[in-house]
């Protein structure tokens, strides 16, 4: 069974700064990238930022762009986001998951078969 470890949550104040990480278990050549979704309360799960690693290519949420930056090591199957300058309203749970392309397109919840566990951002105004 795939499991997938975030780490790097906490509470910060508005304008701070917050690094989160993911590891995951599963062998590289079993998926085609790894993303970061959250989940506000009372709200839908929002796709935040994925890497693909055929190119590492990245893609970004309008609600982050400019401010969150996804990284990775396909060799080791880890992601990290570095979140700049954040909001009260990027108060959420953070997941991590692991991306399969022939599921469909990155930005889709519906295109990631392996998730992790979470972990709380709180941001203070």
């Amino acid at each position: 069974q795939v499991q997938l470890v975030e780490s790097g949550g906490g509470l910060v104040q508005a304008g701070g700064s917050l690094r989160l990480s993911c590891a995951s278990s599963e062998r590289t050549f079993r998926n085609y990238g790894m993303g970061w979704f959250r989940r506000a309360p009372g709200k839908e799960r929002e796709f935040i930022a994925g890497i693909r690693w055929t190119d590492y290519a990245t893609y970004y949420a309008d609600s982050v762009k400019g401010r969150f930056t996804i990284s990775g090591d396909n060799s080791k199957n880890t992601i990290d986001l570095q979140m700049n300058s954040l909001k009260p309203e990027d108060t959420a749970i953070y997941y991590c998951a692991t991306y399969q392309a022939w599921m469909g397109t990155i930005t889709m919840a519906s295109s990631y078969n392996n998730w992790g566990q979470g972990t709380q951002v709180t941001v203070s105004s």
